[in-house]
Formats: C-alpha cells, structure tokens, sequence
C-alpha cells in the first residue's frame, strides 16, 4: 500500500506541475478561448488534490 501512495502522490504531482506549466504557457489562450483554458486549470488543481490526499494517507499509513 505504502508503494501504491508513493507512486500514486508522485505521479498526480507530476501531472499538477505539467498542468501549472501549460496554463502559463497558454495564457494567451485565456482571452480567445476561456473555457478551456480554465477547465484545464481545474484538471491541474483536481491533480494537485490528489497528490496531497495521497501523501497525507502514506503519512498516516507510516505512523501506525
């Protein structure tokens, strides 16, 4: 389980930071297309989420 957290944290962090990193590429984006510009925000912040959910479970799966 402790693997599966590591991993699963890692790699919804990753996908946040590529996520970040498009939308401040595609800002200009924004002022054509706001829609999707934003929904891919929201997948980033989604990402994020995840990851932290996931590193906060393998903390407490470590303490006990």
């Amino acid at each position: 389980m402790k693997a599966y957290l590591i991993i699963t944290g890692t790699l919804f962090g990753l996908i946040a930071v590529m996520h970040l990193l498009k939308a401040i590429g595609d800002r200009q984006q924004m002022a054509t297309d706001p829609v999707s510009f934003f929904a891919m925000a929201a997948l980033g912040v989604v990402a994020a989420a995840l990851s932290v959910w996931a590193w906060r479970l393998f903390r407490l799966q470590r303490r006990s």
